[in-house]
């Protein structure tokens, strides 16, 4: 019962508030990466301790969470995790390798790999379950998010073998096998599905899904052979009523659509201005977004008028304000305490 109550305690935060697009005391802040490398207290906690094996400690997951929480009050927590968690989980041989990126041993590329992708049980990631119970637990009225890695992303640095700037081999696939590409996107759906359906189930009060990569399609393409494996994703955690959001990188051409699979928030990157970004998405979408996180390296006063631009951009109900994508390793971390004090104070109602 803990999910159940988790969520009504946040029902009433100005980040779910936000997200069903009512009116908020304030505008809601987060970052993307906000629990990580930028903390002096992250880097303590993880000393020694390699990425994917801190994603399976809960205390070491719940401190990680917890942080930035303590340290900058945004108005959600981010669950501390990595999208290729699911994946190493059902047993794939996969690494994160510091300054590179998630790395696969063997990649997927024929039909006779697709049966390395099995169903993820709960049973799985019970590490998920606890940490997440926990958090609810601490957290109180403020909202955890839950996220899991969007089909298309996964699919990518499964094909590649790890990170690719041209998606050469993921585009091959694609194009070329567009029956194999259908149903190692469908299998990677449910993988994605079971993922969030653990963390909603166990306490988290909304979901974001993170497709990385998807901006390096085209819009037909999109329509095409990613779409699909989104909207089941996204129709598949809808009974919940948890608030779910979906982001990508370079999306600009690409949002419309991604309001169409079926979200309730549309994540935007920093090269579309809000006001423009709602016109894309179209009307019953909250929008969050967008600051450029490089902007945080310049003076604060520079900072408070490119954050005045986005808030001026932004729609009058339905905002949360995030960065354009994460929180970069080298930024300061009192620069985003000022940024959400700053947002807080301009915003408030």
């Amino acid at each position: 019962m803990l999910g159940v109550s988790a969520h009504q305690q946040t029902a009433a935060s100005p980040f779910i508030r936000a997200c069903r697009r009512e009116p908020v005391p304030h505008t809601p802040v987060w970052f993307m990466r906000q629990a990580g490398r930028s903390l002096p207290e992250y880097l303590k906690a993880r000393e020694g301790i390699p990425m994917l094996e801190s994603c399976t400690r809960p205390d070491l997951i719940t401190e990680i969470t917890l942080q930035p929480v303590r340290r900058h009050k945004v108005d959600a927590a981010v669950y501390f995790s990595d999208i290729v968690v699911p994946l190493k989980a059902i047993g794939l041989d996969l690494d994160i390798k510091p300054g590179v990126g998630p790395v696969v041993a063997d990649p997927i590329r024929t039909r006779e790999d697709l049966k390395r992708l099995r169903p993820l049980e709960p049973g799985d990631v019970p590490y998920v379950t606890e940490a997440v119970g926990q958090l609810a637990a601490e957290l109180g009225s403020t909202p955890l998010i839950g996220f899991a890695g969007a089909p298309f992303t996964l699919a990518s640095y499964l094909v590649e073998g790890g990170p690719s700037r041209n998606h050469e081999r993921t585009k091959a696939l694609m194009y070329g096998e567009p029956e194999l590409w259908r149903d190692l996107l469908d299998r990677l759906a449910d993988i994605t599905t079971a993922f969030l359906k653990v963390q909603i189930e166990a306490g988290a009060s909304a979901v974001q899904v993170f497709d990385s990569w998807v901006g390096a399609l085209a819009p037909a393409d999109y329509r095409r052979y990613v779409m699909p494996s989104s909207v089941k994703v996204f129709e598949a955690v809808a009974d919940y009523g948890v608030p779910r959001i979906h982001f990508g990188v370079g999306t600009g051409e690409l949002l419309g659509l991604m309001g169409e699979a079926g979200a309730d928030v549309v994540g935007v990157d920093w090269r579309v201005p809000l006001d423009e970004a709602g016109r894309r998405v179209g009307p019953g979408k909250a929008l969050q977004g967008n600051l450029d996180p490089a902007v945080l390296f310049a003076p604060t006063s520079a900072v408070e008028a490119k954050t005045r631009e986005v808030l001026a951009a932004a729609p009058a109900t339905g905002h949360i304000f995030n960065l354009g994508h994460g929180v970069l390793p080298t930024t300061d971390p009192d620069a985003l305490t000022r940024l959400v004090d700053f947002v807080h104070r301009s915003t408030q109602v």
